[in-house]
C-alpha cells in the first residue's frame, strides 16, 4: 500500500448495504469496544479499515488516537 493511499474502493460496501446494516453494526460495536480489522487506506490524518466480524462496516482511526508504537 502506498504511503498515503485512498481506501480501496473495491472493498467498500455499497452505501445502501451500510445503511441497512447500521443497527447491527452499532450493537456489535458498543462504545469502548476493542476491535480488529484490516487497513484499506492511509492518509496523514488516519487510517480507513474494515472491521473483522462486522460486515459492511468501514472505520476511520485518527492518527492522534493511535498509540505511538503503532504503524
Amino acid at each position: 500500500m502506498p504511503e498515503f493511499s485512498w481506501p480501496d474502493r473495491s472493498l467498500k460496501p455499497a452505501s445502501d448495504a451500510m445503511e441497512q446494516s447500521w443497527p447491527a453494526t452499532v450493537s456489535a460495536l458498543p462504545l469502548g469496544s476493542h476491535v480488529s480489522g484490516r487497513v484499506v487506506g492511509r492518509q496523514p490524518f488516519g487510517v480507513f479499515f474494515l472491521f473483522d466480524g462486522v460486515p459492511n462496516a468501514v472505520g476511520l482511526a485518527e492518527i492522534t488516537a493511535m498509540p505511538h508504537s503503532m504503524r
